[in-house]
């Protein structure tokens, strides 16, 4: 009894730290004019915690750029007088980190359940997951695909009226465990593939003429501890031989220019591409998916936050893709879509010139297997709230992503290759 009391306490604890865990810690913005600037932010990250929200190493930091970062509490004045005393110019996106992410929970939906307009647990969207497919057999199935570092099921969602020899779009979203914005989209997805079909008419031939292959969260195991432990947390959480850092950065993990820029060798940064491509299993168990579905998968999505970016290959070399007039084209056509919603503004572009290079992405591994139609989302913000989206922006960022995402799958299927 005394055991169980103690692990008791030892859990209240532990939820309290997590309440307090971010208290007074700010978000900075600087805008960096030269190369001076550039090495000011380099010895910041050198001599305290710096967690760069964007781009997201230090290792990517440029003259010009504009670079979010998170600072402990004790450190924020520090930090201020630097950049003051070197004429950075800067301003502080969130003042108290921890009141921003308790305002994230700004849902009108009270429901203890799954709700498409609140951030739901691993626990709730996996219940999610079976309910969506039993609910609607003949459009949903599930499979699992694999399982995590921590023995948790990697579930797939095949959305789609069945039919012979159909083409397939690959979706998927949760890569970096803290962009919490991102798996509200893949549910918010199948929400509208279930309830709109045979009454949109865009969706229902879609759906008619495709199947949508929707891995709801990549990252299960970094997902649930960003509920339990930490917020901020991007990695997966698998232990790293010869180093106490946990976890690899699962968009550096794949075998395209593997940790050849803009990753770390290094367990215990953000960027680290793990010691080999696919060492995670969360990589292999994606990979290994579509290459056994290569024939039929003909475009691949995946979603991010945030920056209300569109990108598409290459992201490990500047080199242009080989139909790049027409990835370009199709990118301006679906972000003008997105835009005309709520007038949210997106740009375009290849990965490496558009915001900065960066080996091992899911987006180039896909392409260079074959899939010629491979985009990025980077959902909102620009940086007001950055990974800490209240609720109440799920539902637009989810209705204008869609016009995008369908506009995509509709070329798709009028470019089958």
């Amino acid at each position: 009894m005394w055991a169980l009391l103690v692990l008791i306490g030892a859990a209240a604890v532990s939820a309290h730290l997590q309440d307090l865990a971010f208290d007074r810690q700010k978000v900075f913005r600087v805008t960096l004019q030269n190369d001076k600037q550039v090495e000011i932010i380099n010895s910041l990250s050198n001599n305290m915690q710096v967690d760069f929200w964007q781009p997201d190493s230090v290792t990517l930091v440029r003259p010009k750029m504009q670079v979010d970062f998170r600072v402990e509490a004790d450190k924020s004045f520090e930090v201020e007088d630097v950049l003051k005393e070197n004429g950075v110019e800067y301003r502080v996106l969130i003042d108290n980190l921890q009141a921003a992410l308790d305002a994230q929970f700004d849902s009108k939906a009270r429901t203890t359940g799954h709700s498409y307009e609140k951030y739901n647990s691993w626990e709730t969207i996996a219940a999610w997951t079976a309910d969506i497919a039993a609910q609607n057999p003949d459009l949903v199935s599930r499979s699992v695909i694999g399982e995590t570092y921590e023995g948790r099921s990697i579930y797939l969602l095949k959305v789609g009226k069945s039919g012979p020899n159909k083409k397939a779009i690959f979706i998927d979203c949760g890569f970096h465990a803290r962009e919490w914005i991102s798996p509200a989209f893949c549910q918010w997805f199948v929400k509208e593939a279930v309830e709109t079909y045979g009454k949109d008419t865009v969706l229902t031939t879609l759906l008619n003429s495709l199947d949508f292959y929707v891995l709801p969260v990549v990252n299960i195991d970094g997902y649930v501890y960003t509920w339990t432990n930490n917020r901020m947390w991007r990695k997966t959480r698998s232990k790293n031989a010869h180093s106490l850092c946990i976890g690899t950065d699962l968009n550096r993990n794949f075998n395209a220019g593997w940790c050849t820029t803009g990753a770390s060798d290094n367990p215990c940064d953000s960027t680290y591409c793990g010691s080999a491509p696919e060492s995670e299993k969360e990589t292999k168990a994606l990979a290994d998916f579509i290459r056994e579905h290569l024939s039929t998968i003909k475009a691949y999505l995946t979603v991010h936050s945030y920056s209300q970016l569109l990108l598409f290959p290459y992201s490990y070399t500047y080199n242009l893709p080989s139909n790049y007039e027409e990835l370009k084209s199709i990118a301006h056509v679906a972000t003008k879509q997105l835009t005309s919603l709520y007038n949210t503004k997106y740009t375009y572009g290849p990965a490496a010139t558009t915001i900065y290079p960066a080996a091992g992405g899911s987006d180039d591994w896909a392409y260079d297997q074959g899939i010629k139609y491979s985009f990025t989302f980077e959902l909102r913000d620009t940086g007001r709230y950055g990974f800490v989206l209240p609720e109440s922006q799920i539902k637009p960022t989810c209705e204008e992503t869609l016009l995008a995402v369908k506009y995509i799958a509709n070329y798709v299927l009028e470019h089958l290759y």
